[in-house]
């Protein structure tokens, strides 16, 4: 993992999935309340650090697919 960003959604990705889990559970609801508030938090952190992150690429719309070429298109 190259940048800081993608492991910010990684990590919001499964704390929201935790947090789903926790929600079954039987714990108490002030500590659900305040993981239901830091998960928001880290959600809107998350947005911002993607939508602020300074990745370039040197790929433009006419390199296509690096995985399946244009001219294989009809095949």
């Amino acid at each position: 993992m190259k940048n800081f960003a993608i492991k910010v959604v990684w990590f919001t990705t499964a704390f929201v999935f935790v947090f789903a889990g926790l929600c079954l559970t039987d714990i108490v609801v002030p500590i659900l309340l305040s993981l239901l508030i830091f998960g928001e938090l880290l959600i809107l952190f998350m947005v911002y650090t993607v939508l602020t992150d300074k990745y370039t690429t040197t790929k433009t719309f006419k390199d296509w697919y690096g995985d399946h070429p244009m001219n294989t298109l009809d095949d």
